[in-house]
């Protein structure tokens, strides 16, 4: 980060701080105050507080759909562990490039609704803790049967998830979760094991397109699975909760730094490089749903960048044209991959 605090309790003791709480209204205090981002986004708060900090802000980042279109929506949290400061990065930069005008941008407002919590415990952040809220818990654990009282905001962005699951002209499609990973290097993701193969397949083309389009996240690290201990967790629950056609995911990045596949340098992460991951997430949902031709094939031409090599296991639905689009309904088309690191979005 660009700060770091020490405090010397002990003459043989410090403890030091890398996070802190300005980060927390960082996102969407820019959205608040920008007249040209207003026109696509929409704040409100969910849960309260039980600190100084204020109550979990949840931004709503859309254009006017198509009369009649089904709400797609993508849902993203970050910095339920307050610790995990490169969260708070990568979730600007997926909020920073959703409200720009880039021709991505404006495609995936036209066709997507994006729920962004920004931060789910901001009193965990506001005290300065690592990983456990105001009242001592760790909030991704109480997914299951968050309290009103004692995970408030926790509470408050689940009554909305199953709000819209409830709503049959809403379709919840993704749910992110972001965090930062303390021993690990790259961005990576964590996704559920489902007993139905081809949704178990499906899920896996998110991250492998992601990879195509970041050269800082690694889909070898990838993985799937059913952790007792992590039951209580976002990603677990509403993997569990949601239909078929839902995909969710932990989104880590390293505290550290990132390898770009063939070579061996470490690159250590910046707060920009951060949020060119942000930016890529967002880019990535436009490659996903142009696969099954939700979004039309509107000229945006960027140059192609390298590509991690694929591990040697490669599931069937991403071994090239196949007869089903990812969500099963159609042909599956080609993918085209977008990225142009030489400017901002």
């Amino acid at each position: 980060m660009s700060s770091i605090l020490a405090i010397r309790l002990f003459p043989n003791q410090i403890f030091f701080l890398s996070f802190f709480f300005e980060m927390e209204s960082c996102p969407v205090a820019k959205l608040e105050y920008s007249s040209i981002n207003s026109a696509h986004c929409s704040l409100h708060l969910s849960g309260s507080s039980n600190s100084p900090a204020s109550a979990s802000r949840v931004t709503g980042i859309t254009d006017n759909l198509r009369e009649g279109a089904e709400r797609k929506v993508v849902f993203i949290t970050g910095r339920v562990h307050p610790g995990e400061t490169p969260s708070s990065f990568v979730c600007q930069g997926i909020i920073n490039f959703l409200v720009s005008q880039h021709p991505i941008a404006r495609v995936l407002r036209e066709y997507l609704v994006f729920k962004i919590a920004p931060m789910l415990n901001p009193d965990g952040v506001y005290l300065g803790n690592y990983r456990c809220s105001l009242m001592g818990f760790d909030l991704n654990r109480h997914w299951l049967d968050p309290s009103p009282w004692a995970h408030p905001t926790l509470h408050g962005v689940k009554q909305l998830i199953i709000q819209m699951y409830n709503d049959p002209k809403t379709s919840l499609e993704f749910y992110i979760d972001i965090h930062a990973h303390s021993t690990m290097m790259n961005g990576f993701m964590y996704g559920n094991i489902f007993e139905d193969e081809e949704r178990f397949q499906r899920q896996a083309i998110f991250p492998k397109l992601l990879c195509q389009n970041a050269e800082d996240f690694s889909y070898s690290s990838t993985s799937f699975n059913r952790d007792a201990v992590k039951a209580g967790t976002g990603r677990r629950f509403l993997g569990g909760l949601l239909d078929h056609t839902s995909y969710c995911y932990t989104l880590e990045v390293s505290f550290y730094s990132y390898i770009v596949s063939g070579t061996t340098a470490a690159v250590p992460y910046t707060e920009e490089a951060y949020m060119k991951l942000g930016r890529n997430v967002a880019r990535t949902f436009l490659d996903y749903y142009r696969l099954n031709s939700m979004v039309e094939k509107v000229a945006i031409p960027m140059p192609r960048l390298r590509k991690e090599k694929s591990p040697s296991y490669k599931h069937p639905l991403l071994r090239g044209p196949a007869s089903k689009y990812p969500n099963g309904k159609g042909d599956k088309k080609n993918s085209v991959n977008h990225k142009d690191p030489s400017t901002p979005f």
